[in-house]
């Protein structure tokens, strides 16, 4: 009788043991959040090796960069030479989503430039190739926001799950620009969700409408094009199935078309930021709790 009241009193405390807080993981400080972003801008993967996630950093660094250097190969390191000459400057590419990569991009730049200085044929695979780079600047972004975030998680002695990862708010701007809504339509605010993509959407299509399909043409609208590619999914979609053909003449509401397309993009900024930040304000909040319970930090 004696020996089962000890064990089950050993079995009370070890229920009763404090889950641990991912700030005092190890007795490790956490790290900064703005030091964990820039370091990820710079290079996909670092800001995670910052804060001690090998396994993401290795996860991050393989996608992002592998991305992007498919798609310089995919492109011949083209990308820039779609630029008009009196375009290309120091900073003519600060304005490209390949910028969320700014390693690779700095890298490209150095590397290939804008050419040879005289005309070429383009690859045979150059539309995807750009449409691969472009998509790691993005990706890039959004692990900016989850090095952020888990740094902030960090600080504020946020509790690990069992799968061993916090539950990251930067998985709605994901899907957000996945398909403008999903993240807001998933967190439940639905209506909200509905009117966000039926908006965007709705502007992009009008927009492409009126271009007739010359705004999905890098090549003719570098920078309206790279606003316009934050919309994500859909903007996608179009470059892969909207039936053009070339160019032969003026395009009445070409530019009423790419200003519209472009908009719609930017105002897909909004909603990622619209869905990312209550998320945010969640995940600290549980990690306040946590904090609370184990006696960490706040």
């Amino acid at each position: 009788m004696g020996s089962t009241m000890i064990k089950t009193g050993a079995m009370n405390k070890i229920k009763a043991k404090p889950p641990r807080a991912l700030g005092s993981k190890k007795g490790k400080a956490s790290g900064e959040p703005l030091v964990a972003l820039f370091l990820t801008w710079f290079m996909p993967g670092v800001g995670h090796l910052y804060l001690g996630r090998l396994a993401q950093a290795l996860v991050a660094f393989v996608v992002v960069e592998g991305l992007f250097f498919l798609g310089l190969f995919l492109s011949d390191g083209m990308l820039l030479e779609y630029l008009y000459p009196e375009l290309r400057g120091t900073f003519a590419a600060a304005l490209t989503p390949e910028a969320g990569n700014l390693g690779g991009l700095l890298w490209q730049v150095r590397s290939y430039g804008y050419g040879p200085g005289f005309p070429r044929p383009w690859p045979a695979q150059m539309n995807l190739g750009v449409l691969l780079t472009a998509s790691s600047g993005i990706l890039n972004l959004i692990l900016m926001c989850h090095a952020h975030t888990l740094a902030r998680f960090d600080q504020a002695g946020g509790r690990l799950p069992e799968s061993g990862d916090s539950s990251n708010a930067s998985r709605w701007v994901l899907l957000t620009w996945i398909c403008p809504g999903l993240g807001h339509w998933l967190q439940g605010r639905r209506r909200r969700g509905v009117l966000i993509f039926l908006g965007l959407v709705g502007l992009f299509v009008l927009g492409s409408t009126l271009a007739e399909g010359t705004n999905l043409i890098r090549e003719r609208h570098f920078y309206y094009w790279s606003g316009q590619f934050l919309l994500g999914g859909p903007a996608l979609l179009a470059e892969a199935f909207w039936s053009r053909g070339p160019v032969t003449g003026p395009v009445s509401y070409e530019d009423a078309g790419l200003v519209i397309g472009c908009v719609a993009g930017m105002l897909n900024v909004l909603a990622m930021l619209d869905a990312y930040s209550p998320a945010e304000a969640s995940s600290e909040d549980s990690g306040e709790e946590a904090s609370q319970v184990t006696g960490g930090p706040a």
